[in-house]
């Protein structure tokens, strides 16, 4: 492929794969309306809580493929084409065109676009996350805590000039956290007014 179409071409690959949503299509298979069921969030913990632990399992597998496939894709390309997939297919699973703009978390699809370029920091990524669910059994929490600890490591790696980590893994890690932490924002609001 041609180098300056291969940019273009990982984004809208990655903004493709990571729109579909198989969230609403397993649910509707079940004969069930995710956009009116549980908290309404077409994503694998609310398929868990609607239809199963065993289906919301299999989401989010399949929503960290959505993220990794996409970035293993593109990663014969180059560092930067990869981070360009992953980020527009996190993109993609939470303003996804065919549930009207609305979409997923972006959490699990996060995950696997990380573990694409960076396996050992999708590990303390995860770390993060369990620790935070074990800790308070709140998984908005959790990943909320988890796009904060991939902020604050970015941040830490821009500011120290860090040799071993690139300006794309930095930006791509700045878009994933603040759209994952804006994805939750409603959950955060609810859960300090109680309800």
């Amino acid at each position: 492929m041609t180098a300056w179409l291969v940019i273009p071409a990982a984004a809208v690959v990655g903004f493709a794969v990571g729109s579909t949503s198989p969230a609403t299509w397993l649910a509707r298979r079940r004969g069930v309306e995710l956009a009116t069921s549980g908290s309404g969030n077409p994503g694998a913990t609310n398929v868990g809580r609607v239809l199963g632990r065993r289906f919301g399992v299999i989401v989010g597998l399949v929503d960290v493929l959505k993220g990794l496939l996409p970035t293993l894709a593109f990663l014969p390309f180059g560092e930067t084409p990869a981070l360009v997939a992953g980020t527009a297919a996190v993109l993609g699973h939470c303003y996804s065109p065919w549930l009207k703009g609305h979409g997923g978390k972006g959490v699990a699809t996060s995950l696997g676009a990380i573990l694409g370029v960076a396996p050992l920091f999708a590990l303390l990524v995860v770390l993060v996350f369990a620790v935070v669910v074990v800790m308070t059994r709140w998984v908005a929490l959790a990943s909320v805590s988890a796009a904060l600890f991939i902020i604050v490591a970015a941040s830490f790696a821009a500011v120290s000039n860090e040799d071993s980590v690139s300006v794309g893994q930095i930006v791509s890690a700045f878009v994933i956290g603040v759209v994952v932490i804006a994805r939750h924002r409603s959950n955060l609001t609810a859960k300090l007014r109680g309800h």
